[in-house]
């Protein structure tokens, strides 16, 4: 049996404030109600810039600028692979309303408040070297 590889994009998405967004998936999702960078599953022929601001529209109605990669990290659960890569991005309108069409919550947290919340393993890796990029 061949194991299933999917790719995934995240958003680092930082406020003025320093703080980055963290969004929550729904009760009913794989791995319901951990929380995880905003963003999504890759769709077959399409790039990650294009997916990234897909994901972003679809799941909270906000539309975003991509900008550079600055996380590339592989994961293996116990059924498929992840390969995951996050890029910094920025809200095309900072003041833009974010609404949770296909996210349970969102939260802007500092960098020493995200071991507050829980991530899902591929999620956690790179928060490890987020933080460490960071300090």
């Amino acid at each position: 049996m061949t194991r299933r590889h999917v790719r995934v994009v995240g958003a680092m998405l930082q406020n003025e404030m320093g703080r980055y967004l963290i969004t929550q998936r729904p009760p009913t999702a794989s791995l319901p109600l951990l929380w995880e960078f905003p963003g999504g599953r890759v769709e077959e022929g399409e790039q990650d810039t294009v997916a990234l601001a897909r994901e972003l529209l679809e799941e909270m109605g906000v539309r975003i600028q991509v900008l550079e990669q600055v996380m590339h990290t592989h994961h293996e659960y116990p059924t498929y692979d992840i390969d995951f890569r996050v890029f910094r991005c920025r809200l095309s309108d900072p003041d833009a309303e974010i609404h949770h069409l296909r996210v349970h919550d969102h939260r802007w947290v500092a960098l020493e408040e995200m071991g507050e919340y829980r991530f899902p393993d591929a999620d956690a890796k790179t928060l490890a070297r987020l933080l460490d990029l960071d300090h």
